[in-house]
């Protein structure tokens, strides 16, 4: 079944836009809003699978409204749309449960293939957004808390995050609360990261961690 989507933007040109873009692709786009504020009272009502959040907008921008559009849709991905390469933004976005930080200067086919791997489960970040994102874990280096270069390349942020998490001991639905994501996606991002890193479980993967910081 196709994934809904609910597009989020203040422009009225680049809803319609993008409302043709995603209809072409194979998504149901379920709605429109114009501002924060109507975008949780028609999530509420549509339910929808992603919501594609434009970050400034009148009112209640796309920061402020994002975590009341995971408490209106609990388990529904919401990936930012938006011209912002601020670190500040990137940064508040990713620790309100965004699933994404999309920038508007992407090629169309590349916002198609970023939110087909949203609905997935899969973190949605411009290739720019996702270098400032690793430089940040990066610079945790002062305590244990780090991923190595040799492991965070071949990681995505979300993935990246998902580890830590593992390392500071967390469960499955302790990490799901913390990044505000189903429990299913912390699963899929987990069967990602033990793929990618080559071990078949959570405790090799914290061994590969550890021994990769040392």
């Amino acid at each position: 079944m196709a994934t809904r989507v609910l597009i989020v933007d203040d422009h009225p040109l680049t809803r319609g836009a993008l409302t043709a873009l995603l209809e072409q692709n194979g998504f149901n786009v379920a709605g429109e809003a114009a501002s924060g504020e109507d975008a949780i009272e028609v999530a509420r009502e549509l339910q929808p699978d992603l919501i594609l959040l434009d970050l400034s907008m009148p009112g209640i921008g796309g920061l402020g409204a994002l975590p009341l559009l995971r408490d209106a849709v609990p388990g529904c991905e919401v990936v930012m749309l938006t011209a912002s390469v601020a670190e500040e933004n990137l940064l508040a976005a990713i620790r309100a449960g965004a699933a994404g930080y999309l920038l508007k200067t992407e090629p169309p086919e590349r916002i198609v293939e970023f939110l087909r791997g949203a609905a997935e489960g899969e973190a949605a970040l411009s290739g720019s957004v996702a270098r400032r994102l690793l430089e940040q874990v990066r610079d945790g280096r002062g305590g244990d808390s780090w991923v190595p270069d040799s492991i965070a390349r071949t990681l995505s942020a979300r993935e990246v995050e998902v580890l830590l998490l593992l390392d500071d001991h967390l469960s499955t639905d302790q990490i799901a609360a913390r990044l505000f994501i189903s429990e299913h996606t912390v699963r899929s991002h987990v069967k990602s990261l033990l793929r990618k890193l080559g071990v078949s479980s959570r405790r090799q993967a914290l061994e590969a961690l550890g021994a990769a910081r040392t």
